[in-house]
């Protein structure tokens, strides 16, 4: 499930970078952020709560997922409804906070590529939340250069190796 999901990441993260450079309409790129949320949550609901699901498995996976399906659903909600996003804002500072411990985790225990891989994603999501916070509450990054990171880590983060995965190419 975890292609399927990246895929998703990636196509909303890359989109999501290019709003931020002034690329797409604010009303536009909420089409993207519910439907790629409403993936990401059905996913991450599917897994925590299926039968056998395990706490240090599926469970964690689909909690993880939340993570993200709740952030896109709520960049969808603030352009539809024009909000200022500072809420979003600190939400992304509690995602971040969580990111990088997950991240330092997961690399503490890497024994094949894919662990590092995924060790250095969570830093670099918890990175990108941090800037999202910075962007939105203090307003200290410019929505370019937040832009252009979240473009840089949509398709290296996600959409590559989503699609590397789907396809076969990258054994998880």
């Amino acid at each position: 499930m975890i292609g399927f999901v990246l895929l998703w990441v990636g196509a909303v993260l890359t989109l999501n970078g290019l709003w931020l450079m002034g690329r797409i309409g604010d009303r536009e790129i909420a089409v993207i952020n519910i439907f790629a949320g409403g993936i990401a949550f059905l996913a991450a609901v599917a897994s925590a709560f299926r039968s056998g699901a395990e706490i240090t498995g599926e469970i964690a996976f689909g909690a993880l997922v939340l993570l993200f399906a709740f952030t896109y659903l709520w960049i969808a909600i603030n352009r539809i409804f024009q909000l200022d996003g500072r809420g979003l804002g600190w939400y992304s500072l509690f995602v971040a906070i969580t990111a990088v411990p997950i991240g330092i985790e997961i690399l503490m225990g890497a024994q094949k590529a894919w662990d590092w891989w995924l060790g250095l994603d969570w830093l670099a999501w918890g990175v990108l939340w941090f800037f999202y916070f910075l962007l939105l509450v203090p307003r200290r990054l410019t929505a370019n250069f937040v832009g252009a990171v979240t473009l840089l880590e949509g398709i290296l983060t996600a959409w590559l190796p989503g699609y590397l995965i789907l396809r076969g190419h990258l054994a998880v």
